[in-house]
């Protein structure tokens, strides 16, 4: 991912607010299904994750491809076992790695949004 966004203009922002998780947090990537852009895999959406790193804040795509503003968000890995993807077939051995914004993450033990669609709403 850094190397892809060194290509282009930096997308690194300044920090207007602590991030909400910490590395080792388990959190659960949103289950959403926009009608327009969005970075998040759909084989992680509603799937268990640890986070992994952090990697700062940056321009917010799914706001910025819509012409909507920048709307800088924090950016983290987050690190999915493949059975949590997959299913008991998989290889427990197996862990995948996504970067996701904030707004695609929630906190683990939080209920599942179960399809609900939902969107960032930039500040006013």
């Amino acid at each position: 991912m850094e190397a892809a966004l060194l290509r282009g203009r930096p997308t690194d922002r300044p920090v207007s607010a602590p991030a909400r998780f910490r590395i080792g947090d388990r959190v659960r990537a949103k289950n959403i299904h926009p009608t327009t852009h969005t970075r998040l895999p759909r084989y992680v959406r509603g799937r268990p994750g640890i986070i992994e790193r952090l990697c700062g804040c940056h321009v917010f795509p799914d706001t910025n491809a819509l012409q909507q503003g920048e709307y800088p968000q924090w950016l983290y890995t987050v690190r999915f076992d493949a059975r949590d993807l997959w299913g008991p077939e998989a290889d427990q051995l197996l862990k995948v790695s996504v970067d996701a914004w904030e707004p695609y993450l929630e906190p683990a033990d939080q209920a599942s949004l179960n399809g609900t669609l939902v969107r960032f709403v930039p500040p006013v």
